[in-house]
């Protein structure tokens, strides 16, 4: 991903509370010779030996999942919040551009079978299931739902490289990124509501 020095994130308890947060990625790879993307959730884990990993599956019925035997290598592909910054909240003449946050993530994947998959699941529905009224567990599933997990593809994605952009108007002086919040709260969508949030944070 290419991302100016300005915009580079490498603060590593930021980038791994992103990830927990953003977690619903894109995961691409290469199968049969054309690109393949799938979204799904991708969860921020480690494994036995201390390295960060991303745990995930597939449907079986998903042929993506067939390049991971001939090519173990993966982008998975993270976005956050993102807004249009228009050129008429500057003091001066510029181009318009676009504030956002992104994380791409480069790693081996290999598939995992047995006792593995069924503790993947557990983490992943317990993650979602916390707040709940009435959680459901995959411990108490029938055994006649759990079947329908031989139709999955369980994976973990070894962590190589992690690339990470905070794109929040950095390169502008302190009366312009003050302005482009002020901009940005008065358009007043979800987005643009969070980026100016994220820009309070960022220093310039």
């Amino acid at each position: 991903m290419y991302t100016p020095d300005i915009y580079k994130n490498e603060n590593q308890e930021e980038i791994k509370k992103f990830l927990q947060e953003n977690s619903f990625g894109i995961l691409i790879n290469q199968t049969n010779g054309k690109l393949c993307a799938t979204h799904i959730p991708l969860e921020l884990d480690t494994n036995k030996e201390g390295n960060g990993i991303l745990c995930g599956h597939i449907s079986k019925e998903n042929p993506q999942w067939n390049g991971f035997i001939d090519n173990d290598q993966i982008l998975a592909v993270f976005s956050g919040p993102h807004s249009y910054i228009s050129s008429s909240w500057y003091d001066h003449e510029n181009v318009p551009t676009w504030n956002y946050i992104a994380v791409h993530v480069y790693g081996k994947i290999k598939i995992i079978e047995g006792e593995a998959v069924i503790e993947s699941l557990k983490k992943l529905v317990d993650k979602y299931e916390k707040n709940s009224e009435n959680p459901v567990r995959v411990e108490d599933l029938s055994q006649k739902t759990m079947m329908q997990t031989r139709g999955i593809v369980a994976f973990e994605i070894e962590i190589t490289e992690i690339q990470a952009t905070r794109k929040l108007s950095q390169n502008r002086d302190e009366k312009n990124h003050q302005n482009i919040i002020a901009e940005l709260e008065k358009v007043n969508t979800n987005q643009s509501i969070a980026i100016a949030n994220e820009m309070k944070k960022c220093p310039i």
